[in-house]
């Protein structure tokens, strides 16, 4: 088998620690999927704006050749292990990912790219695949899930005033929502599960080219900077 990126994602997030563990829990995220040669032709895009969501086939480029056959789960605390084709784990023999995200907007110029919105996809990630998301066949209303059977809990998130007021003066090409995203991304406990808070840490990731760092309290999280 030979396969080849078809696109590139262009994210708010920059580095793999603090995307969320699963698409459309942050939808304030925001990423573009340029379209990459032979395929960047308006042509290969033509009628994707019929969908509302669509699905992306990726690669887990930054695992690329780390794998095992059974992981540690975050859900499960990092604590229990479950077979790796039991779970979504990024660490699997293929490195293959799937996301259903929403589709924003079709751009053709000055290049070929799909706007999209709740994406947990790390700036740089290589695309193998678009497919539309098909509601009547791809939402299954009796589908089960023992292992994952409703969201995470959220935690209260604390953003001082003047950082508040800092990240609702950003802007970018994709209209992104900075405080909204903070809060989903954080409110999610980007942490390992099995860690126990420590109220003297910091933490940190790297989102829409800032360097936010925030630390866990009683109450829950507290942004302390935003640079």
């Amino acid at each position: 088998m030979n396969i080849s990126p078809i696109a590139t994602v262009h994210s708010c997030f920059g580095e793999k620690f603090g995307v969320p563990r699963q698409p459309m829990l942050a939808d304030a995220s925001r990423a573009s999927i340029e379209l990459l040669p032979p395929v960047n032709s308006p042509d290969a895009i033509a009628g994707i704006e019929e969908h509302t969501h669509l699905w992306i086939i990726f690669q887990f480029h930054q695992t690329n050749g780390q794998w095992s056959s059974k992981v540690r789960p975050p859900r499960l605390g990092g604590n229990k292990k479950l077979g790796v084709f039991a779970t979504r784990s990024p660490f699997r023999p293929n490195n293959i990912g799937l996301s259903v995200v929403r589709l924003i907007e079709v751009r053709t110029s000055p290049r070929v790219e799909l706007i999209i919105g709740g994406a947990d996809l790390v700036d740089g990630t290589p695309v193998l695949d678009i497919k539309p998301y098909i509601p009547y066949v791809d939402a299954v209303s009796e589908a089960r899930s023992a292992f994952a059977d409703a969201p995470p809990p959220s935690l209260a998130v604390y953003i001082p005033e003047e950082i508040q007021k800092k990240a609702t003066a950003y802007s970018d090409e994709w209209g992104t929502d900075l405080p909204l995203l903070i809060r989903q991304v954080l409110q999610q406990d980007p942490k390992p599960a099995y860690q126990t808070p420590d109220p003297e840490r910091i933490y940190g990731m790297r989102l829409c080219g800032f360097n936010l760092r925030w630390r866990y309290t009683s109450g829950g999280i507290e942004v302390v900077s935003l640079s």
